[in-house]
């Protein structure tokens, strides 16, 4: 408790070291530009930085100010403290035992050695893998990053299917429909599995026929170095979240089955991929990427269809209740033979002589259900009450299906397997197979959240609940907040499932991460040496020449550059870890492909479907969106739960605990039940309006593209320089005319 105090002190001393700093600076600078300047700099350190800090050391340390009661209510503690004792949970006892009479949850035992023995091998497999494709490169750029343009059809659909279905779509889904509903996992291969079909139909062929080595040289060739580099940044930025995303995943199994810290197998899982990335760039990233698809996509598709056929319940069913438990209604009374209730004959409550006649024979659960749940409420789509009594993000399901869906239209990774197809044709087909592949194999895995429940949810045994919380919706006083499990599925996995099957399907998950981490490592290093630092000679002319990245250091300057993008995604990683609030992979993959469609999917489309496209008119939009997106993010309410603030009780937050009484369902004397108006639950109202920002941005995006372009119809509104950053222009790529040797024939693929 000292060490926490301490560094909570130094975090507030710094924040009004800070504020002091900015307000005099801010009263002495006479220049208004840099007093603007600085009071923004200032406002995002304050605003910012500082929670950040906070936050990371949070992360990596015990909670600082850490409570040393069960409830923040005194008086209401008290009450739970028996007498002739000091405080709460007694000496073997828990917190949700001591307060509301729930079984402390049961621990599971660690996983058995063989699976992180099975995993490590598979991964020492696809690095070897990796490692062997360095002798197609040559030292050759176009075999390095777009691998000759060699991929025939069937290399194409597994490398993009295995960037498609990455640790996000499979882990990420899973843990999103395990913790919330089957629509808040499914969402992510649905809207990764469109953007390959809508790449397909739409930019897919065009891009593999613009000969280019990197999406951003689409853009130079339009629009000149200025959106190019611009394009690159943006993109850049999102892989950063892309990959941290993944590196979650592998870093959240490595360290559940080798009983590691989650940072430590992060930087681990980081470290293997870079090597073999950076050795055989994009072969290395689409051979390693057929072997993992075709381990990763059978051993998903086996896992899931034979959980889904064999659990002995799809959905957890109707609780069964506890001794004095009150049934809701006559099905689930007639269902467990209920019996008249003590207090009230005309009610019926839970039968302990059948259930629980002896402490060592006792059926019970937690009372959770008390209708049972689905696999699959399709009104969650629909209807914002659709999950009552809990709170349903409907708003922000949509638009995460909008974001992957069309932000994926910009992935640096998607575009490198099409520029690198074998025709424009292989191209096309082999965005359409897989994305329809995606939605084969990820959304089967949206099905495992809700058997996963039915072993590690809120009903069972092993069930964790905040003891100083309450809901009105749900009738409790306190302990109303279920904790899940971050590593339910693991669990469910190593425990549950057949251990080959468990076995098989973990690698599966290692595979699928591993495969899209190599492809983002590739493009980031790829787009900041050939668009980025290439073009510092036009673009700060009085400090670079014009030969910083030449087509001779082209690759080695791409590979050394992998590293540092790579370092600052396991940062992001190690932040955002799977326990975080807003962390685990679902979350980053939604902020990766934001990022995007603010900003360079209007321009993206405007490359090929207008006749003269506007270099002013794809920076105007660029700027707008990514402006738009911005301002939105920080003036938009945001509470963190992603939940828009629909009427209704059930898009109330958990309140802080309300009574020492019996919930309502309990068979006690009326005088000792929770009465709500009398005790009220202090609840506030959701409001998150994430997704909101996420659609404006692209429609302003649009909204300038589209007005810039008609003011230029007859001519350019302003004569910029025809040599200069805004003139578009060929990329000079210098690809051997020898890159015929390593075309592979097609009886040889």
């Amino acid at each position: 408790d000292r060490i926490n105090n301490i560094v909570c002190k130094i975090l507030i001393e710094l924040f009004y070291f800070t504020e002091k700093h900015c307000t005099i600076k801010f009263a002495l600078t006479k220049n208004k530009s840099a007093v603007k300047l600085h009071h923004m700099f200032c406002r995002l350190f304050l605003g910012k930085m500082v929670p950040f800090l906070l936050a990371l050391l949070t992360s990596l340390g015990a909670p600082l100010l850490a409570s040393s009661q069960c409830i923040d209510n005194t008086e209401l503690n008290d009450i739970f403290i028996p007498d002739g004792e000091t405080q709460i949970p007694l000496e073997g006892s828990c917190y949700q035992l001591d307060v509301c009479g729930l079984p402390c949850p049961e621990e599971v035992s660690p996983p058995a050695s063989g699976f992180g023995i099975v995993v490590m091998v598979a991964i020492g497999i696809f690095v070897l893998v990796g490692f062997a494709t360095v002798f197609f490169i040559k030292n050759k750029s176009g075999n390095y990053f777009v691998a000759g343009r060699t991929l025939p059809l069937w290399v194409v659909v597994c490398t993009l299917g295995s960037q498609s279905l990455d640790s996000n779509a499979i882990l990420g889904n899973v843990d999103l429909s395990y913790k919330y509903h089957f629509f808040d996992g499914a969402v992510l291969p649905i809207g990764l599995g469109l953007s390959l079909i809508l790449n397909g139909i739409f930019l897919a062929a065009k891009i593999n026929s613009d000969n280019a080595l990197t999406l951003p040289d689409v853009f130079a060739k339009r629009y000149g170095k200025l959106v190019e580099v611009l394009a690159s940044l943006c993109t850049i930025t999102s892989f950063l979240c892309l990959l941290a995303g993944n590196l979650v995943g592998m870093g959240t199994i490595l360290s559940f089955l080798l009983g590691m810290s989650q940072t430590a197998a992060i930087w681990m899982s980081a470290a293997l991929v870079l090597l073999y990335t950076i050795a055989g760039g994009l072969f290395s990233v689409a051979y390693t990427d057929v072997l993992q698809a075709a381990v990763g996509w059978i051993g998903s598709i086996t896992l899931a269809f034979y959980m889904i056929s064999n659990a002995e319940n799809s959905a957890p069913p109707v609780s069964i209740g506890y001794p004095k438990y009150i049934y809701p209604d006559e099905a689930s009374c007639a269902m467990y033979e209920g019996i008249p209730c003590s207090e009230d004959p005309d009610l019926c409550c839970y039968d302990e002589g059948k259930w629980c006649a002896t402490d060592d024979n006792c059926v019970t659960d937690n009372g959770a259900y008390q209708f049972g749940d689905q696999p699959v409420f399709i009104a969650e789509m629909t209807d914002p009450s659709g999950l009552y009594p809990f709170p349903n993000a409907i708003v922000f399901n949509w638009a995460t299906i909008f974001v992957l869906g069309f932000g994926n239209l910009a992935a640096l990774d998607f575009q490198a397997r099409c520029m690198a197809s074998k025709t424009p044709n292989v191209a096309r087909i082999g965005c359409l197979m897989a994305g329809c592949f995606t939605f084969l194999v990820g959304i089967p895995f949206s099905y495992l959240g809700a058997i996963t429940r039915t072993y590690y949810g809120p009903d069972t045994i092993r069930a964790e609940f905040l003891a100083d919380t309450c809901s009105t919706t749900l009738d409790l006083p306190t302990c109303a907040l279920w904790l899940p499990d971050p590593n339910a599925f693991l669990k469910l996995l190593t425990h549950e499932a057949p251990a080959f099957l468990g076995g098989w399907c973990l690698i599966a998950i290692i595979a699928a991460s591993m495969s899209t981490c190599d492809g983002a490592i590739l493009a980031m290093g790829t787009v900041f040496s050939h668009n980025i630092v290439r073009n510092f000679g036009s673009l700060f002319p009085a400090i670079f020449s014009k030969n910083v990245v030449t087509s001779q250091n082209l690759l080695n300057f791409a590979r050394v550059a992998s590293i540092p993008f790579t370092v600052i995604s396991a940062l992001i990683a190690t932040f955002y870890q799977s326990s975080h609030a807003l962390g685990a992979t679902g979350y980053l993959l939604v902020v990766a492909f934001d990022v995007v469609l603010a900003s360079t999917v209007v321009p993206l489309f405007g490359c090929f479907y207008t006749k003269k496209p506007s270099p002013l008119a794809a920076l105007l939009s660029i700027l707008s969106g990514a402006l738009v997106r911005v301002i939105m993010e920080f003036s938009l309410p945001k509470d963190g739960f992603l939940i828009a603030p629909f009427p209704g009780d059930e898009f109330l937050d958990y309140g802080p605990a309300a009574s020492a009484n019996f919930p309502p369902f309990w068979d006690e004397a009326a005088e000792t039940l929770w009465d709500k108006d009398a005790e009220p639950c202090e609840q506030a109202r959701l409001n998150d309006l994430s997704g909101v920002d996420s659609l404006v941005s692209p429609l302003v995006s649009l909204i300038v593209f589209m007005a810039v372009q008609f003011l230029e119809r007859n001519g350019p509104l302003f004569n910029f320089d025809k040599s200069g950053i805004m003139a578009p222009y060929v990329k000079d790529i210098e690809e051997e005319e020898d890159l015929e040797d390593l075309k592979f024939e097609d009886d040889k693929m």
